[in-house]
Order: structure tokens, then sequence, then C-alpha cells
């Protein structure tokens, strides 16, 4: 029995470590797609379904059927809003704009729920987790963070050795979904914490309430409103490494092994 257990421990070990790779994958590609390549390009459609794994676990970024080119100088672009539920930036989805800010949103849901092995909406009968940025930030407010983790990756007596990466994925995907798009980072300097070469940010211990609104259809500008801040599909082809590649040798979804 006792094998047994060590066995369940170190399998589940593993998988964190995999679940850390596929969590920097996904991001030197974003990085690329924003930062790295001649022209930047929002993907519009950040989640589970559309990173795709190799024999290695690799992940590739693929389902491009939504992406749009910006100008590197002119990072937002006036666009119908679409997407998937739960993945979408409220701003975005206000504004009718879509930035690489509305792809680090959508990141940031994936990094939460990775972490959490839990999805962005679940309707349940504790109302406090149904939203899970709500119930992430309410944990990390109350300085219990690391209960929104995934509890069978701390099952173990080496699950010291994944804290640092957990807590790591968790507050930069907070991050990453603040309800102002202007207090979140970029992909870089998410990336630069992801791989410890940058200190956690500081976040406030409430959720903030973003302030913004749709667009003025007479003018350009805006039209301020109070929102409170809440978590929010198309086809395509082809998929992006870390290096910026493409790719047809998936072997599966990234939902389809969490």
């Amino acid at each position: 029995m006792q094998k047994r257990k060590w066995r369940h421990s170190i399998q589940f070990q593993f998988w964190g470590r995999v679940r850390y790779n596929i969590i920097l994958g996904l991001g030197s590609a974003l990085l690329y797609l924003h930062q790295e390549w001649e022209q930047c390009v929002v993907h519009r459609d950040i989640k589970p379904n559309n990173v795709m794994l190799d024999s290695s676990f690799n992940a590739k970024l693929g389902d491009f059927g939504l992406a749009r080119l910006v100008s590197h100088t002119r990072d937002a672009h006036t666009t119908n809003v679409a997407g998937t539920r739960g993945y979408l930036d409220p701003e975005y989805v206000v504004t009718c704009r879509a930035t690489t800010r509305s792809d680090v949103y959508s990141f940031g849901v994936v990094l939460l729920e990775i972490a959490c092995g839990r999805k962005p909406v679940v309707h349940e009968e504790d109302e406090s987790k149904v939203l899970l940025v709500r119930w992430v930030w309410e944990l990390y407010g109350r300085g219990e963070l690391l209960d929104a983790a995934d509890a069978r990756l701390l099952d173990g007596g080496e699950a010291g050795a994944l804290e640092w990466e957990l807590e790591r994925t968790l507050v930069v995907g907070l991050w990453c979904v603040h309800p102002d798009s202007a207090s979140r980072p970029s992909i870089r300097q998410a990336m630069n914490v992801l791989q410890f070469e940058a200190p956690l940010p500081e976040l406030p211990p409430e959720m903030p309430v973003a302030t913004y609104g749709p667009p003025v259809p007479a003018g350009g500008g805006y039209q301020p409103t109070n929102t409170a801040s809440t978590s929010g599909t198309g086809t395509g082809t082809g998929s992006a490494s870390s290096r910026g590649h493409s790719s047809a040798s998936a072997r599966g979804e990234l939902h389809g092994y969490f």
C-alpha cells in the first residue's frame, strides 16, 4: 500500500512538472506572436482546447481562425467580439478592442485553470467558487493562495518542490487577469516572473473594479462607465510553438490531459 501511494505521489509530481512546462511553452508562443515576429499577432482565442501537445508534451498554440494582425506601434484592433466564454477579457467585450492585453487576460485564465484543475466557470452550490478568477483572488487576499491549487499536486513528500512554481503560476495568472488592462503585464513581463528572472508582483488583496465603456458611435474615444470585472470560437489551422514555427504533429488538446 505504501509503495502504491509513493508511485501515486511521483506520478502527480511528474504531471506537475509537465504542467509548468506547458505553461512556459504557451507563454513562449505568445511572446513570439506578440513581440518577436515582424507583425504583432493577436490570437483572440487562447484556451486549453487550442493548446496542443506533441509526443513529448511540448505545447503548440493552434487555431488562428480568429487571429488579427496589428502593428507593433498600434496595439489595438476594433472588431466584433469573438472568443470563448470564461476566457474573454471583460474590457474587450465592452470596448470591442482586441489587443495583446486581451490575449494576456486569456493566458492568465489558462494559468489559473492549469494550477487549480478547475474550469473558469463551475456551477456549484458554493457561489464563491463559481467564478475561478474571483475565487482565487479572494484566497490570495486572505493569504491562502495555495489552497486554490490542485490538491493532487501537493499530495506527497516532495510537494514543496512544486509550491514555488504553483505560487508563481497563480500570482502571474491573477496579474494577467487584472480587471484594468493597463495594470496587466506584457507577455514578456509575465514570462520573466514564470522563469524566475523577476520577483513576484504585489497585487491588491481585493479584486479591483475596472472603469471602461463602449465606443461612442459618432466620435472617437469612449464613454466611461463603471464595470465590475468578471470572467467571460472559431476554427482555423496552424499552430505556434515556443519558437513560433507551425506544427502538425499534435498529440492532443490540453484539456485531454488535466
